[in-house]
């Protein structure tokens, strides 16, 4: 998008941008050490610090002074695409003696390399400021990604219609406010302004072989470009949410954001489109809506427990298009999010947490090796050092463990090929650091 706004959301958002999600789907979740130190339990209502604003706004009124967080996470994938078989498309051309050409279709059963090392690693930044107005409002802003994802197979890859490039990277961009209605009760909500950047690339092959008079007289493989794309845009977004405080030791949050449709514009090559003269400039990213409940209770004088669940609106991710095509099927399911954790205050200086979640996978029938997901499981730790009784230093740590998916991809269902069968796994550390500061 080529207008003056979208350049100036640009050059803002560079350090907010995030491009490898490790949690169901697209999702990124990394939006703080402290929470990436108890696998986001409890993350709507507990409020320790300004990255409260990434899951809640309602909670910014449990500050009585200014507060801002600043962190990163890095996030290490391992992700392998293995036991593959890929079916290139075989056109036989026959020209008999006499009479013109004539063309059948079948395919070539190609056994793939085994590749890893295909999601790079990434650094997901984050930054948030509440600045309460008095006892009963407050204000925050926030920047922070809630989407994105990112896989590079070599150009060499053996099935190049179904690896290429495919990265999809987001900067949220939110400002909040909140009121409190009395000791328990408070509420809040915002505005999103979501940037989105999309590169997609594939290629596509064929195997020409040539006979005539039934007589094979040769073979040649060739590939052209079926898809590129480089496409920005900006979306509107909002959140409510709610807190309630049953005392000082026992509390529960609830909140909901609604996530648009991205319309990024730019340079889309599409061949079919292309083929028919239908060229297309802009494409269509839907994204889901994200719901959270979550509480936080004191056990001890020193020890609490909390947790969350979170339901991600999934189904709204159907298809890729243009505005002639549809690029991509994928036809996703709603999915959840479940974690526990545990907070341990130790002494003045150190707090120590730590928690587990477990991950539901969006995939439903169609699945796909350029993004590789399944049902994942998050062990999480982490601490915060008290610098002084105004600034902490957090540091959080996830070893995620994915499962085997056996992955069935086609072009066309009705057609055997192209198609890649292969077996598809993902792993990750994540790795975070935080300042948080009040005053």
């Amino acid at each position: 998008m080529n207008t003056t706004f979208s350049r100036t959301l640009l050059a803002t958002s560079t350090l907010f941008i995030s491009a490898t999600s490790m949690a169901g789907g697209f999702q990124v979740n990394e939006h703080s050490a402290t929470g990436l130190g108890r696998a986001f339990a409890g993350e709507a209502v507990i409020a320790d610090n300004a990255s409260v604003l990434s899951r809640n706004a309602a909670a910014m009124t449990m500050f009585d002074k200014d507060a801002i967080s600043v962190g990163m996470t890095v996030v290490q994938p391992d992700v392998t695409v293995k036991n593959g078989t890929y079916y290139r498309p075989e056109v036989d051309v026959n020209k008999p003696i006499f009479g013109n050409i004539t063309a059948s279709t079948s395919y070539e059963a190609v056994s793939m390399n085994d590749v890893d090392g295909i999601a790079p690693t990434a650094v997901v930044p984050n930054f948030y400021y509440i600045h309460p107005i008095n006892e009963k409002m407050a204000v925050g802003v926030s920047a922070y990604s809630n989407f994105g994802t990112g896989t590079e197979f070599k150009s060499n890859y053996e099935a190049p219609i179904f690896g290429g490039k495919t990265s999809v990277q987001s900067m949220n961009l939110g400002m909040s406010i909140a009121y409190r209605f009395n000791d328990h009760l408070s509420v809040g909500g915002g505005i999103d302004v979501i940037y989105g950047v999309g590169d997609l690339y594939r290629d596509i092959d064929v195997n020409v072989g040539a006979s005539v008079g039934g007589a094979p007289v040769g073979n040649l493989v060739l590939k052209e470009n079926a898809l590129d794309v480089h496409a920005t845009g900006v979306g509107l977004g909002a959140n409510i949410g709610m807190v309630y405080e049953v005392d000082k030791e026992n509390r529960f949050g609830f909140s909901y954001k609604y996530s648009p449709e991205i319309e990024a514009e730019g340079d889309v090559y599409y061949a079919p489109s292309a083929l028919t003269g239908k060229n297309s400039d802009k494409i269509y990213l839907p994204l889901p809506d994200i719901a959270e409940f979550s509480g936080f209770h004191m056990i001890t004088d020193k020890t609490a427990i909390h947790y969350s669940i979170q339901w991600v609106g999934w189904s709204a991710f159907d298809t890729i298009e243009t505005e002639y095509d549809t690029i991509k099927e994928y036809h996703w399911k709603d999915s959840y999010h479940y974690s526990i954790g545990a907070t341990h205050y130790l002494n003045n200086k150190w707090i120590l947490r730590t928690g587990y979640m477990y991950d539901q996978t969006p995939v439903d029938e169609l699945t796909s090796i350029s993004i590789p997901d399944s049902d994942r499981q998050w062990f999480s730790a982490g601490f915060t050092y008290n610098w002084s009784s105004n600034t902490a230093i957090d540091f959080g740590f996830t070893y995620l463990i994915g499962k085997d998916v056996e992955v069935h991809e086609f072009v066309e269902e009705s057609l055997p090929a192209p198609a890649v069968t292969a077996t598809t796994h993902a792993d990750a550390i994540l790795a975070a650091i935080q300042l948080s500061h009040s005053f």
